[in-house]
């Protein structure tokens, strides 16, 4: 309950900071954008005055309506409906303040627009909700993913209570045992032991998978500890029900992992996880980053227009938008846009590029790759500008701003357990490796130790710093 409110409030004051910037944009578009006469903002009045009333009168409307906690409850033809509704009778509130204030020559055109950016944004977000709540009922690709070790009585009333529970976004992809007699066992509803503890390392290699949750007594696992740091490894978090010996394990302490004990199904478990333990701090992140992808598409969306048209006239055959399958957080396979900066049938001729790649390790990278569109290709880049239309993908929440870049699964097929780890973050559309102005003559190990790095020692300020060198690369121009 206490993280559904922090995700209502978190949809409120996205809400409210997006409704400031459909004011902002409003302004800069009736004073600087509009043709002719329509263009043009009077001295009075003060609209710095005017955007105070708005974020007072909008904020006030959102707490008194609660309509962030009715959503759920809601269609999305009623949802949109209210939102009609709360805007239309906040802009007759604003209305009654300016008479009451005095506030005179207020740009009619100016608030239509306003009115209708606002309703389209705040419409966008409650899309967004219903669609990632949607995904996360319904479909497998964003529910987390479980192994459960065990499938004796401890296993069966964990499992039993996971599948019991409709607020769990948990799925049991399967039980692992000792014995290979177990396998092909239903445990609980459907879930079956799929293999033995010597499958774990194929599994974590070639599936998605969050965490993986230990049901039987640790004495009964011979040599424990190296499937814990197998899983640890990968960067999987790891979950622990009572009755267990770690002592051989935590003799040395692991690496990467955060420790704690937690409350799970009502049930004690020590939780060892290669995701910081800042929640409030991810979830600040979280928000950063959809309200930056929001209002920069916003923004953006004249300069997409003025490169696709330059995409098609150099390269009238291909599409605009490059989409390729890639590895998301702990291996999830999601598609990548880009902006197109190579022939149509780049990936047919890779086959007979490879010789040419100068990257070491399962990368590939060329760097004069015959493939990219002239000029237009070259530019976007080394500008590294075709990477925008990824600001989909973290709207989407499938990316992050900062983090590491998404790789293609054939190289995930390649990684070394060790490597795996680097997925166990959202990938960013920029990182460390990013900004490394010789980036590419970077070895693919060091590529890797940097993401883990990075990984390692995550902060708000580490974000904040990356993103303002890449501003620094993207002014240099040595994204190639």
């Amino acid at each position: 309950m206490r993280e559904e409110h922090f995700r209502q409030k978190l949809h409120q004051y996205v809400d409210l900071i997006l409704t400031m910037a459909a004011f902002c944009s409003a302004y800069f578009i009736k004073k600087y954008l509009l043709p002719g006469a329509l263009s043009g903002l009077s001295i009075s009045p003060n609209y710095h005055v005017v955007l105070l009333l708005v974020v007072i009168i909008w904020h006030i409307s959102f707490e008194y309506s609660k309509i962030h906690k009715k959503y759920r409850r809601l269609s999305f033809g009623k949802s949109f409906l209210t939102i009609l509704k709360i805007i239309t009778i906040n802009m007759a509130v604003l209305a009654v303040f300016f008479y009451i204030l005095k506030i005179n020559d207020v740009s009619r055109l100016m608030m239509l627009i306003f009115f209708s950016m606002d309703f389209g944004l705040l419409l966008l977000t409650l899309w967004v909700v219903e669609k990632r709540y949607e995904i996360r009922k319904y479909k497998k690709a964003l529910r987390l993913i479980v192994i459960v070790i065990g499938s004796k009585t401890a296993a069966q009333e964990l499992i039993a209570s996971m599948l019991n529970n409709p607020h769990l976004s948990y799925d049991i992809m399967g039980c692992l045992e000792i014995s290979g007699e177990e396998v092909g066992k239903t445990v609980v509803d459907g879930v079956k032991v799929i293999g033995t503890l010597d499958d774990l390392q194929h599994l974590l290699i070639r599936e998605a998978v969050d965490e993986i949750i230990f049901a039987m007594p640790m004495k009964k696992v011979w040599e424990a500890e190296n499937y814990l740091g197998l899983a640890e490894a990968a960067g999987v978090q790891i979950r622990i029900l009572p009755h267990w010996n770690l002592r051989r394990y935590l003799m040395r302490r692991p690496k990467f992992y955060n420790m704690y004990y937690e409350n799970f199904m009502h049930i004690p478990s020590f939780v060892l996880t290669a995701t910081s333990r800042k929640k409030t701090a991810l979830m600040f992140k979280a928000m950063l980053d959809y309200t930056v992808a929001v209002i920069s598409l916003v923004i953006l969306f004249p300069f997409f227009v003025i490169v696709a048209l330059a995409i098609k006239l150099a390269s009238p055959e291909g599409p605009v938008f490059f989409k390729q399958i890639r590895c998301g957080l702990n291996g999830r396979l999601f598609s990548m846009y880009k902006f197109r900066t190579m022939a149509p049938d780049a990936e047919l001729r890779r086959g007979e590029l490879a010789g040419l790649n100068e990257a070491d390790g399962p990368a590939f990278k060329i760097k004069r790759d015959p493939r990219i569109i002239p000029f237009v290709g070259h530019l976007l880049r080394r500008t590294s500008l075709d990477e925008l239309p990824q600001l989909i993908n973290i709207m989407r929440g499938e990316m992050s701003v900062v983090g590491a870049r998404p790789p293609i699964p054939e190289e995930v097929s390649r990684y070394e357990i060790w490597e795996r780890r680097r997925l166990s973050m959202k990938p960013g559309l920029t990182c460390l490796w990013q900004i490394a102005p010789n980036r590419n003559s970077i070895s693919f190990e060091e590529w890797m130790k940097m993401d883990l790095a990075y990984i390692d020692n995550w902060s708000l300020w580490l974000d904040l710093k990356i993103v303002v060198k890449t501003f620094r690369v993207l002014l240099a121009g040595y994204g190639m």
